[in-house]
């Protein structure tokens, strides 16, 4: 028989423990809920601009310089633009943040697929239309829709950016601005889908008495074909050839060379030539008036017609030889 634990008055006690309450007994532990995995949209943060579009950095840097000369000329005003903010954001949200009336510029940059937009704010509209018209820039105290004369002004002003904005992007690509229509409301600007990413500048822009943003939205497919001149490795190789080339050049304009004017050749055989003596004549294929070849280390390069000049025997270069013409 098996040895007892307990005898039967400490199971009689323990059980009137228990009737009574005085023993607390252990809930069985319940099993934990399962860990429930979400999904999670890569697109959804705003990706920063890091090394991949470098040169955008300087292409808006010269953009601001630019645009602060031109646009402070223009209004006969002490104009301030600073950028602001720069981030990749997708287009639905982007437009999302504009209310109507607001200034909108749609544009193309040629050879660039696509168009890209101009966004100003409406409070800055209203202040730049009011210093065209030769005001302080004061922004009306209720945003209202714009007239169609201020439609015509801020149409002006877009050319006006984008002309410079035409300039700023010739330190990376060469591009052809052109604007094609003008908007007030942000429901009838339709770039990409709202799901496709795009690259926002802001661009603050600050009077005595007024101040706004502009906002540059470039699709990011439309800079794709042109991504790698845009990269901060681009850069630094063109930054690295920039620097030789003047000391290259200067090298090669001293680098001396052999130059050689061939008067003319004949074909013969062995024979024939063991026979030459003093006085014998060799037929060549040129005439005095045909052009000679000039050859430069070998390679020909030019014609020339032979002559004297000072009493020295001369060439004097006729036309330049092209590298499917050379013998």
């Amino acid at each position: 028989m098996a040895e007892q634990i307990l005898s039967q008055e400490e199971i009689d006690a323990l059980l009137n423990a228990m009737d009574k309450g005085e023993v607390q007994v252990e809930e069985a532990p319940q099993p934990k809920a399962k860990a429930e995995a979400r999904a999670y949209d890569l697109t959804s943060q705003s990706l920063t601009l890091r090394d991949q579009f470098d040169a955008l950095d300087e292409v808006y840097d010269k953009f601001v310089n630019l645009l602060n000369v031109g646009l402070s000329s223009a209004l006969q005003r002490a104009i301030e633009i600073k950028q602001v903010s720069k981030e990749i954001v997708k287009f639905g949200e982007f437009l999302h943040a504009f209310s109507n009336p607001t200034g909108f510029s749609i544009f193309n940059m040629e050879p660039l697929i696509g168009s890209a937009l101009l966004a100003v704010e409406p409070n800055l509209c209203f202040a730049l239309i009011d210093s065209m018209f030769g005001g302080v820039g004061r922004p009306l105290a209720k945003v209202r829709e714009f007239t169609q004369i201020e439609q015509r002004m801020l149409s002006k002003f877009y050319n006006d950016v984008l002309v410079e904005l035409e300039k700023a992007w010739q330190v990376a690509y060469p591009i052809k601005v052109q604007q094609k229509r003008t908007e007030t409301k942000p429901e009838f600007v339709n770039l990409v889908s709202p799901a496709d990413l795009v690259l926002i500048f802001v661009f603050s822009v600050a009077g005595e008495e007024f101040s706004g943003n502009i906002h540059i939205c470039t699709p990011f497919l439309m800079l794709e074909p042109v991504k790698d001149k845009l990269s901060s490795r681009y850069l630094r190789e063109k930054d690295r050839a920039h620097a030789f080339r003047n000391q290259l050049t200067v090298l090669l304009r001293d680098t001396r060379v052999n130059m050689v004017a061939e008067l003319g050749r004949t074909v013969s055989t062995i024979g024939r030539i063991l026979e030459l003596e003093i006085d014998d004549v060799i037929k060549i294929n040129t005439g005095p008036q045909d052009a000679v070849v000039v050859k430069v280390e070998g390679t020909p390069k030019y014609l020339g017609m032979p002559g004297t000049l000072k009493g020295n025997r001369a060439i004097q270069i006729s036309a330049l030889i092209k590298k499917d013409e050379g013998d």
